[in-house]
């Protein structure tokens, strides 16, 4: 079990085109919506569905990927890290984020 980090795999449709920046170093980073569905059966027999949505992240030569082949609908596979983070909104409200950051990702289907 000493192996078994802080891993994700995903398998899921992309919400809405991804946002990309491109900071002052050059480099780019992606940022999308990942939807996730879950198939189960209640107590009555009828077939239900559970929709989680993740936000993900990428960085560099990932960003670049996403940036040309990734849209709204779009089936793909990711392989990442979650991360979590706080900041001050600009009420001075504390907000939690917690995003999966990618380090592999696969174009599954197409558009939907």
């Amino acid at each position: 079990m000493g192996t078994l980090k802080n891993n994700v795999q995903l398998i899921g449709n992309v919400g809405q085109d991804p946002t990309i920046t491109t900071l002052e170093n050059g480099k780019k980073v992606a940022k999308f919506p990942l939807a996730t569905n879950e198939h189960y059966k209640n107590a009555k027999g009828e077939k239900q569905t559970q929709t989680d949505w993740h936000t993900i992240v990428a960085w560099g030569r990932t960003a670049n990927i996403i940036e040309k082949y990734v849209t709204k609908g779009k089936e793909v596979a990711i392989v990442g890290k979650l991360t979590s983070r706080s900041y001050e909104d600009k009420n001075g409200t504390k907000c939690y984020v917690t995003e999966v950051v990618v380090s592999e990702i696969l174009l599954l289907g197409g558009n939907e």
